[in-house]
């Protein structure tokens, strides 16, 4: 894409596309282990909803904050990602969950590289992931490997630099995030249960006034100290015990 600069409403749509090459197709944003747990298809709309309130809003602070500090003074902003990075560490207690996103970090990274491999926010996450892997060899005595998923950056992380990189501001980063937690949710279901894909996108359509209230109370975020700490103890347990299974059709 070097020379080539679409509108930044392509860009969103793009980004917000499950087609994109992330990994995403892997994910049900949790709904399978809820499913498994006994969760019946009737209550997956209040799920969405339970979700957007905890897991996908502290990501989505985190996304905004990532895009606000990407595009800050030069000379801090490998330390501010790093920061934002730990903020997000902090509010995501369960290993599950944080295996998830950041293996989603990687798949979002490697596009980030291919496409924005030379915007100054690019080059700073690569220099803080680079920090982060040197620190975590330190840490333990050994060598950790670039490839190693305990050091790639969590998916809301890269997004909000992707969004430095593609003009997004911090109301349609936190949509972004929404929306594909949203949406991610609604495609796992017809995979999962006997749904009529109607319902379904009606689901997304449903969600979208609380995804918006969502976005325009985290646009304004600029401190990984402000980042929410919205937990979701059920969540983080059904993600736990769910990596644990042998037969499953998504990661988590």
């Amino acid at each position: 894409m070097t020379g080539l600069h679409p509108p930044t409403s392509v860009l969103f749509a793009l980004l917000a596309d499950a087609r994109l090459p992330t990994g995403g197709h892997t994910q049900s944003a949790g709904l399978e282990p809820a499913l498994l747990a006994g969760l019946s298809v009737a209550d997956v709309p209040g799920y969405v909803g339970g979700r957007l309130a905890t897991v996908t809003r502290t990501e989505a602070a985190v996304a905004v904050v990532a895009r606000h500090v990407a595009l800050g003074e030069p000379d801090e902003r490998v330390a501010a990602l790093r920061a934002t990075w730990d903020a997000w560490t902090a509010r995501t207690p369960a290993p599950a969950l944080r295996e998830t996103s950041q293996r989603l970090g990687r798949g979002y990274l490697r596009l980030a590289r291919r496409l924005w491999g030379e915007h100054p926010a690019v080059v700073a996450l690569d220099a803080a992931v680079a920090a982060v892997r040197v620190a975590a060899g330190e840490a333990t005595g050994t060598r950790v490997r670039a490839s190693d998923d305990r050091v790639q950056p969590p998916r809301p992380l890269v997004l909000g630099v992707v969004g430095a990189c593609v003009g997004l501001d911090g109301r349609q980063v936190a949509q972004l995030v929404g929306y594909d937690d949203v949406q991610t949710i609604a495609s796992a279901t017809l995979k999962l249960a006997p749904v009529d894909p109607a319902d379904a996108t009606a689901w997304v359509v449903a969600a979208a006034p609380t995804v918006e209230a969502m976005a325009a109370g985290l646009a304004h975020l600029t401190r990984p100290q402000d980042v929410p700490a919205s937990g979701a103890p059920l969540l983080e347990e059904w993600a736990q015990q769910h990596a644990r299974r042998t037969e499953r059709l998504f990661s988590a």
